[in-house]
């Protein structure tokens, strides 16, 4: 009775502290999710689902993240650019060719913007593209099935950064290049950088039935940085807008080098003008060499096809078609709003925002206002394309999004800060801190003629003490803000895997009910499938052998399996005769050199075994599939490479 009492007394004292703290504050206490209903605004009751997904770069994983919002949940982490054990992607035979490339297999790459196709400049849920960095790429997924379709490489290409945006009908998705290189690639001295290299702008068309990508024209451009990109949309569709940082063309010591012009520049492109001047035959072939890879969901296999010529088109033999906008030296972002008007430039060194004003671009032009040219091409007045300096912004502007509403939010890296700003009168309304050194931010449907603006989604770049320590390698951070009301509400953390850059996001009812769940057994192409388990067998071809294996709970066919000897290659093709949803198997073989498999129903997978020792080795299901799941394994019987033992195999019969 006596610590029942002393309990109760406890509780009342928390209860009154509690009371006095908010009745100091006006009725809100300034301790947590104490604080308002910041608990209630991202909790997403059991069975319940997220109202939005968020779609994640990677950064060094190479991959794409998939999370709910508002809840910070991480449902699915999509391979890309990277191999991945957890499903074999990379590893499986079928898989293996979408890392091809020009430089051979590259089973990595640094995955900076995603992008989700979009048809009258709104949302459409098809596909989402995502930029390889490193070693240039453009990869498009299905968002049916969540998984990488094709992957493009893109010639005379260095640091595919300012990628992969989209046109408003996805016409095009665009890949801009980072870093100034030779064009072709020669051996050259570095200090003869200047005037010698190129960058090029690709715009790689999207067929508009099956997403299918072709590099339709690359625009060769002054050997400048180009550093990100965004498209016109409504009244600027057609354009298409570059930050360039290192107008000076400096090869060394760039942090001091490069920042030495007061300004850089934006480049406005006329991808329209320049697209009609393509189809009346304009343009140049250069030979080239890069690999397109595309994944054929019947046969569950890709292939790649080696490419050898791209289209180049030299700006200067279309007038009209490439302008440049001084802007604030070194900008990163480079952000048009939902009405195709304002074009937001901030240099990154710069306290306030420039904006740039569309209509005044056009009218510049046409009444060639210009001060002068760079390499031929004309650049714009300053002064008369400017539409407004937001003051005081902060410190370091990196990236802008915009909510539908006439507002802009804008990340600042060096002071660590969203802040809220209003489109025409450039007024700030809102600020608020981050943690810390926040790079890009999100609103769904930000990048589109509609975005959803409930909620802002900071991308911070260093964690530090927001989370319980894990020693000297942490991941990420993310911020998730309320911006229904006036002002914005910090409402929820979550760590995020690898180094997003940028995301998307889009609501969940666009996509959740078109979510592949199965793949038919009687639709599957693939050349090793079998339907039935009666069809399971093995065969030799030299000092190759094949089986063709069923998997069913919980059990495979064949499950026994000898003849095999030391020195061949064993090919298991897996076929997931399981046709319900969420019913994957596993396949693992002792010594394999590679990965597991991962096979969804109705689907299937090759990996290939290298036996180099004698014995009798198991393999087995590694995905959790039913309650005799540790049952389902089998053997390989591996006998001497002399060895005269002929293949046999059991179905399942005593």
């Amino acid at each position: 009775m006596k610590k029942l009492i002393n309990s109760l007394i406890v509780l009342a004292l928390v209860g009154t502290a509690i009371s006095c703290s908010n009745s100091e504050s006006g009725g809100k206490s300034n301790k947590g999710a104490l604080a308002s209903s910041a608990a209630e605004k991202v909790y997403v009751a059991p069975g319940e689902h997220d109202e939005f997904y968020a779609f994640m770069s990677g950064g060094y994983s190479g991959n794409l993240t998939v999370y709910g919002l508002p809840s910070g949940r991480m449902f699915k982490e999509i391979p890309v650019f990277s191999q991945f054990p957890t499903s074999g992607y990379g590893y499986s035979e079928e898989t293996k060719p979408m890392l091809n490339t020009s430089f051979g297999f590259v089973p990595w790459d640094d995955a900076h913007h995603p992008d989700i196709s979009q048809t009258n400049g709104e949302l459409d849920g098809r596909w989402i593209f995502i930029n390889g960095n490193n070693t240039p790429r453009i990869a498009r997924i299905s968002l049916t099935t969540f998984e990488t379709e094709e992957i493009i490489e893109v010639p005379n290409s260095a640091g595919n950064h300012s990628s992969s945006f989209i046109t408003e009908n996805t016409e095009y998705v665009v890949a801009g290049t980072r870093f100034s290189v030779p064009i072709p690639q020669k051996d050259m001295p570095i200090k003869d950088y200047k005037s010698n290299f190129k960058g090029s702008l690709s715009f790689i068309s999207v067929d508009p039935e099956h997403g299918h990508m072709d590099i339709k024209f690359q625009l060769m451009m002054p050997g400048f940085n180009y550093d990100l990109s965004h498209p016109g949309r409504d009244k600027s569709h057609g354009w298409f807008f570059f930050t360039t940082y290192n107008t000076e063309e400096a090869n060394s010591l760039l942090e001091v080098n490069a920042s030495q012009n007061d300004k850089d520049f934006i480049a406005a492109v006329n991808w329209k003008k320049i697209e009609e001047y393509v189809n009346n035959g304009g343009g140049t072939m250069m030979p080239a060499n890069y690999a397109h890879n595309v994944y054929d969901e019947s046969t569950h296999t890709a292939t790649t096809t080696m490419k050898k010529e791209v289209l180049t088109v030299d700006p200067l033999k279309v007038p009209g078609a490439v302008y440049f906008l001084p802007t604030p030296k070194s900008p990163h972002g480079c952000d048009v709003d939902p009405s195709g008007q304002y074009i937001i430039g901030n240099g990154k060194l710069s306290a306030d925002l420039t904006v740039h004003s569309f209509d005044k671009m056009i009218a510049a032009i046409e009444a060639e206002k210009f001060d002068g040219e760079a390499y031929g091409i004309p650049i714009l007045k300053f002064e008369d394309v400017l539409a407004g300096t937001v003051k005081s912004g902060g410190l370091g502007p990196l990236h802008t999004e915009f909510d539908g509403k006439g507002n802009a939010y804008t990340t600042f890296f060096i002071s660590s800060e969203v802040v809220k700003w209003k489109l025409g009168t450039w007024e700030v309304i809102d600020r608020k801190p981050t943690y810390y050194s926040v790079g890009h931010l999100m609103i769904p449907g930000g990048n589109s003629r509609k975005p959803f603006g409930k909620y802002v989604v900071a991308m911070n770049k260093i964690t530090k003490d927001r989370y319980l320590p894990v020693g000297p390698e942490m991941e990420h951070s993310a911020q998730i803000y309320d911006i229904s009301g006036e002002k914005m509400e910090l409402i929820y953390d979550f760590p995020t895997h690898g180094e997003p850059h940028y995301a998307a996001g889009c609501p969940a009812e666009l996509l959740k009910n078109n979510a592949k769940k199965i793949y038919r057994l009687d639709e599957n192409k693939h050349p090793y499938a079998i339907t039935s388990p009666d069809q399971a067998k093995v065969e030799r071809k030299g000092n190759e052998v094949h089986i063709y294996m069923s998997t069913i709970r919980s059990h495979f066919t064949p499950d026994n399996i000898e003849g095999v000897k030391v020195g061949d290659k064993v090919y298991f093709h897996i076929t997931n005769h399981e046709q319900d949803f969420d019913v994957p198997h596993g396949f693992s073989m002792i010594g394999q050199n590679s990965s597991e498999l991962l096979i969804m129903p109705g689907q299937t997978k090759t990996n290939t075994w290298e036996p180099k020792k004698v014995g009798v080795w198991p393999f087995y299901c590694t995905d959790f599939c039913s309650a005799l799941h540790q049952e389902m394994q089998g053997y390989i019987r591996v006998s001497p490479a002399d060895s005269d033992i002929e293949l046999s195999w059991s179905l399942g019969e005593d």
